[in-house]
Protein backbone atom coordinates (compact mmCIF):
# COMPACT_ATOMS: atom_id res chain seq x y z
CA UNK A 1 0.00 0.00 0.00
CA UNK A 2 2.79 2.45 0.91
CA UNK A 3 4.53 1.72 -2.41
CA UNK A 4 1.26 2.39 -4.27
CA UNK A 5 0.74 5.73 -2.49
CA UNK A 6 4.31 6.72 -3.26
CA UNK A 7 3.68 6.02 -6.92
CA UNK A 8 0.59 8.22 -6.85
CA UNK A 9 2.55 11.16 -5.45
CA UNK A 10 5.24 10.64 -8.05
CA UNK A 11 2.71 10.70 -10.88
CA UNK A 12 1.09 13.78 -9.35
CA UNK A 13 4.18 15.75 -10.39
CA UNK A 14 4.27 14.55 -13.97
CA UNK A 15 2.91 16.60 -16.88
CA UNK A 16 -0.87 16.41 -16.81
CA UNK A 17 -0.97 16.14 -13.01
CA UNK A 18 0.85 19.31 -11.89
CA UNK A 19 -1.59 21.98 -10.76
CA UNK A 20 0.37 25.24 -10.45
CA UNK A 21 -2.05 26.91 -12.89
CA UNK A 22 -4.83 26.23 -10.38
CA UNK A 23 -3.24 28.38 -7.66
CA UNK A 24 -5.58 31.25 -6.78
CA UNK A 25 -7.42 32.88 -3.93
CA UNK A 26 -10.11 30.52 -2.69
CA UNK A 27 -8.16 27.33 -3.37
CA UNK A 28 -7.33 24.70 -0.75
CA UNK A 29 -3.82 23.33 -0.39
CA UNK A 30 -3.87 19.77 0.92
CA UNK A 31 -0.52 18.59 2.27
CA UNK A 32 0.76 15.42 0.65
CA UNK A 33 1.53 12.43 2.83
CA UNK A 34 5.25 12.95 2.17
CA UNK A 35 5.35 16.57 3.31
CA UNK A 36 7.80 16.38 6.21
CA UNK A 37 7.77 19.98 7.46
CA UNK A 38 6.22 19.73 10.96
CA UNK A 39 4.62 23.15 10.50
CA UNK A 40 2.57 21.86 7.58
CA UNK A 41 2.29 18.08 7.94
CA UNK A 42 -1.34 16.98 7.51
CA UNK A 43 -2.57 20.52 7.04
CA UNK A 44 -5.27 21.99 4.83
CA UNK A 45 -4.66 25.62 3.90
CA UNK A 46 -7.05 28.12 2.38
CA UNK A 47 -5.32 30.64 0.11
CA UNK A 48 -6.55 34.14 1.00
CA UNK A 49 -4.01 36.10 -1.07
CA UNK A 50 -2.14 34.98 -4.18
CA UNK A 51 0.05 36.69 -6.75
CA UNK A 52 2.73 35.23 -8.99
CA UNK A 53 4.80 38.36 -8.39
CA UNK A 54 4.21 38.87 -4.67
CA UNK A 55 3.70 35.36 -3.32
CA UNK A 56 0.89 33.80 -1.34
CA UNK A 57 -0.80 33.92 2.05
CA UNK A 58 -2.97 31.16 3.48
CA UNK A 59 -4.72 30.06 6.65
CA UNK A 60 -4.47 26.56 8.06
CA UNK A 61 -8.12 25.64 8.57
CA UNK A 62 -7.71 22.36 10.47
CA UNK A 63 -5.60 23.31 13.51
CA UNK A 64 -8.11 24.17 16.20
CA UNK A 65 -6.88 24.97 19.71
CA UNK A 66 -8.61 24.54 23.07
CA UNK A 67 -8.24 28.24 23.87
CA UNK A 68 -11.44 30.34 23.64
CA UNK A 69 -11.51 33.71 21.90
CA UNK A 70 -12.38 35.42 25.18
CA UNK A 71 -8.98 34.45 26.61
CA UNK A 72 -6.93 35.30 23.52
CA UNK A 73 -8.67 38.63 22.91
CA UNK A 74 -9.05 39.62 26.54
CA UNK A 75 -8.39 43.25 25.58
CA UNK A 76 -11.54 43.31 23.44
CA UNK A 77 -14.77 43.65 25.41
CA UNK A 78 -16.65 42.28 22.39
CA UNK A 79 -14.88 38.94 22.87
CA UNK A 80 -15.84 38.49 26.51
CA UNK A 81 -18.75 36.19 25.74
CA UNK A 82 -17.07 34.16 23.00
CA UNK A 83 -16.25 30.62 24.04
CA UNK A 84 -15.53 29.31 20.55
CA UNK A 85 -11.85 28.34 20.15
CA UNK A 86 -9.22 30.09 18.05
CA UNK A 87 -7.26 28.35 15.30
CA UNK A 88 -3.55 28.34 14.47
CA UNK A 89 -3.49 29.84 11.00
CA UNK A 90 0.20 29.15 10.41
CA UNK A 91 3.71 29.65 11.73
CA UNK A 92 4.17 33.25 10.52
CA UNK A 93 3.54 36.25 12.83
CA UNK A 94 1.77 34.45 15.65
CA UNK A 95 0.96 37.83 17.17
CA UNK A 96 -1.32 38.66 14.24
CA UNK A 97 -5.01 37.81 13.86
CA UNK A 98 -7.09 37.09 10.78
CA UNK A 99 -10.61 35.72 10.59
CA UNK A 100 -12.98 34.07 8.13
CA UNK A 101 -16.68 34.85 8.08
CA UNK A 102 -19.50 33.37 6.04
CA UNK A 103 -21.94 36.16 5.33
CA UNK A 104 -24.83 36.62 2.91
CA UNK A 105 -23.84 40.29 2.51
CA UNK A 106 -20.35 41.76 2.09
CA UNK A 107 -19.03 43.07 5.42
CA UNK A 108 -17.58 46.56 5.03
CA UNK A 109 -13.79 46.33 5.03
CA UNK A 110 -13.66 42.57 4.38
CA UNK A 111 -12.14 40.82 1.36
CA UNK A 112 -14.05 38.10 -0.48
CA UNK A 113 -12.16 34.79 -0.60
CA UNK A 114 -14.74 32.56 -2.31
CA UNK A 115 -18.51 32.32 -2.46
CA UNK A 116 -19.90 34.11 0.57
CA UNK A 117 -16.74 33.61 2.69
CA UNK A 118 -14.80 36.76 3.56
CA UNK A 119 -11.42 37.52 5.11
CA UNK A 120 -11.36 39.89 8.08
CA UNK A 121 -8.05 41.63 8.72
CA UNK A 122 -9.34 44.84 10.31
CA UNK A 123 -9.42 45.02 14.12
CA UNK A 124 -12.62 47.07 14.23
CA UNK A 125 -14.44 44.68 11.93
CA UNK A 126 -13.11 41.76 13.95
CA UNK A 127 -14.50 43.31 17.14
CA UNK A 128 -17.89 43.97 15.53
CA UNK A 129 -18.07 40.40 14.27
CA UNK A 130 -17.24 39.03 17.71
CA UNK A 131 -20.06 41.10 19.15
CA UNK A 132 -22.48 39.81 16.50
CA UNK A 133 -24.50 36.58 16.70
CA UNK A 134 -22.06 34.89 14.26
CA UNK A 135 -21.52 31.34 15.54
CA UNK A 136 -18.48 29.09 15.22
CA UNK A 137 -20.12 27.39 12.24
CA UNK A 138 -19.62 30.56 10.16
CA UNK A 139 -16.87 32.48 11.98
CA UNK A 140 -13.29 31.38 12.77
CA UNK A 141 -10.40 33.46 14.12
CA UNK A 142 -6.79 32.51 13.31
CA UNK A 143 -3.53 33.27 15.06
CA UNK A 144 -0.73 33.62 12.51
CA UNK A 145 -0.75 32.57 8.88
CA UNK A 146 1.24 30.67 6.25
CA UNK A 147 3.25 32.69 3.75
CA UNK A 148 5.30 32.06 0.62
CA UNK A 149 7.57 34.34 -1.41
CA UNK A 150 7.07 34.70 -5.16
CA UNK A 151 7.71 31.36 -6.86
CA UNK A 152 8.11 29.42 -3.60
CA UNK A 153 4.64 27.87 -3.46
CA UNK A 154 4.73 27.02 -7.16
CA UNK A 155 8.01 25.17 -6.59
CA UNK A 156 6.55 23.22 -3.67
CA UNK A 157 3.54 22.22 -5.79
CA UNK A 158 5.84 21.06 -8.60
CA UNK A 159 7.67 18.88 -6.07
CA UNK A 160 4.39 17.24 -5.05
CA UNK A 161 4.15 18.83 -1.59
CA UNK A 162 0.60 20.13 -2.12
CA UNK A 163 -2.58 19.09 -3.87
CA UNK A 164 -4.91 21.88 -4.97
CA UNK A 165 -8.70 21.88 -4.97
CA UNK A 166 -11.52 24.45 -4.86
CA UNK A 167 -12.58 25.50 -1.37
CA UNK A 168 -16.07 24.98 -0.01
CA UNK A 169 -17.83 26.24 3.09
CA UNK A 170 -18.38 22.78 4.57
CA UNK A 171 -14.63 22.08 4.59
CA UNK A 172 -13.49 25.47 5.88
CA UNK A 173 -15.97 25.51 8.76
CA UNK A 174 -16.16 21.78 9.40
CA UNK A 175 -17.08 20.96 13.01
CA UNK A 176 -14.37 18.27 13.28
CA UNK A 177 -11.22 19.87 11.77
CA UNK A 178 -9.04 16.92 12.81
CA UNK A 179 -10.82 14.80 10.19
CA UNK A 180 -10.52 17.27 7.31
CA UNK A 181 -7.03 16.40 6.04
CA UNK A 182 -7.61 12.63 6.02
CA UNK A 183 -10.85 13.05 4.11
CA UNK A 184 -9.35 15.35 1.48
CA UNK A 185 -6.12 13.41 0.96
CA UNK A 186 -8.10 10.23 0.35
CA UNK A 187 -10.34 12.04 -2.12
CA UNK A 188 -7.28 13.44 -3.92
CA UNK A 189 -5.53 10.09 -4.13
CA UNK A 190 -8.70 8.47 -5.44
CA UNK A 191 -8.96 11.10 -8.19
CA UNK A 192 -5.32 10.60 -9.16
CA UNK A 193 -5.74 6.82 -9.22
CA UNK A 194 -8.76 7.14 -11.54
CA UNK A 195 -6.80 9.38 -13.88
CA UNK A 196 -3.94 6.89 -13.98
CA UNK A 197 -6.33 4.06 -14.75
CA UNK A 198 -8.47 5.81 -17.37
CA UNK A 199 -6.00 8.15 -19.05
CA UNK A 200 -5.02 6.52 -22.38
CA UNK A 201 -1.31 6.22 -23.12
CA UNK A 202 0.29 8.63 -25.55
CA UNK A 203 0.21 7.30 -29.09
CA UNK A 204 3.45 7.00 -30.99
CA UNK A 205 3.52 8.65 -34.41
CA UNK A 206 2.47 6.28 -37.16
CA UNK A 207 5.50 5.58 -39.37
CA UNK A 208 5.12 6.54 -43.00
Amino acid sequence: MARFLGALLLFACLPGFCQTDDLAVGRLLVASRDLGDPNFAKTVILLVHYSEDQGAVGLVVNKRTDVPMSRVFHDLKEASGRHDPVYIGGPVELNSVLALLKSASTPEGADRVFGDVYLISNKNLLARTMASPAEASVFHAYIGYAGWKAGQLEHEVDLGAWHIMPADVATVFYSDPDAVWEHLIRRTETQIARQLIYTPPLQSPVPR
